[in-house]
């Protein structure tokens, strides 16, 4: 069992950067594979970016690649998604999501999610 606990998000300025971090509580964290995934009013929750238990292996969303960056701690059990040259359409609730296999981008797979953490970018 993970439990998740986001936090980092706010209101930002397009154009501007902010750093949301994901706590998990357990001694296994360092097997499992972290996600980020969002969720905008009336749209579907969608994948964001990945990270491997170990950090060698990450994968981005096309729409963020370039502008986010996923990492993790492992003696923090903490993973983060550094996000720059955010965009209005960046606004949504972002999940931290935790699969307990080494790497996978399947949703799936994720089987524990933290709360959420609201990211607004205005234009």
């Amino acid at each position: 069992q993970v439990q998740l606990v986001e936090s980092g998000g706010g209101l930002v300025q397009a154009g501007g950067s902010l750093r949301l971090s994901c706590a998990a509580s357990g001694r296994t964290f360092s097997t499992y594979c972290m996600g980020w995934f969002r969720q905008a009013p009336g749209k579907e929750r969608e994948f964001v970016s990945a990270i491997s238990w170990r950090g060698v292996s990450t994968d981005y969303a096309d729409s963020v690649k370039g502008r986010f960056t996923i990492s993790r701690d492992n003696a923090k059990n903490t993973v983060y998604l550094q996000m720059n040259s955010l965009k209005p359409e960046d606004t949504a609730v972002y999940y931290c999501a935790a699969a307990p296999r080494p790497w996978t981008l399947a949703p799936t797979e994720y089987k524990y999610w933290g709360q959420g953490t609201q990211v607004t970018v205005s234009s």
